[in-house]
């Protein structure tokens, strides 16, 4: 193939996944920033533990928790939903963008 459309594809390509994983973490700030706002008694539920001391690595993982469930669509709240599929789908962009960067490099490698 040409160089130059290989060029211009590597970097399509590598935009495209920086900018899918840019989307995917703007789109949990985005729901974790609604959450908070319209959803207080609920945000309390995720940030604030059972049992220990609250810390930002629990609240994170508690909130994957809810992210990979279905149950921000419980909420019947457009925006919240919409940043949700945004955060879900948005990695299956990436990737495959960052693997057709690795597959240019390793075909184009000297």
């Amino acid at each position: 193939m040409n160089s130059t459309f290989l060029s211009v594809l590597y970097l399509l390509l590598l935009v495209a996944g920086a900018v899918g994983f840019a989307m995917h973490l703007y789109a949990q700030w985005r729901f974790v920033r609604i959450m908070r706002e319209r959803y207080a008694d609920k945000w309390r539920i995720i940030a604030c533990p059972d049992e220990g001391r609250p810390s930002r690595v629990r609240t994170w993982a508690r909130l994957q928790q809810v992210l990979r469930s279905n149950v921000p669509e419980l909420f019947e709240d457009a925006e919240l939903t919409r940043w949700h599929r945004i955060w879900r789908y948005a990695p299956w962009l990436a990737w495959p963008c960052w693997i057709g960067v690795l597959v240019i490099q390793a075909t184009t490698a000297h």
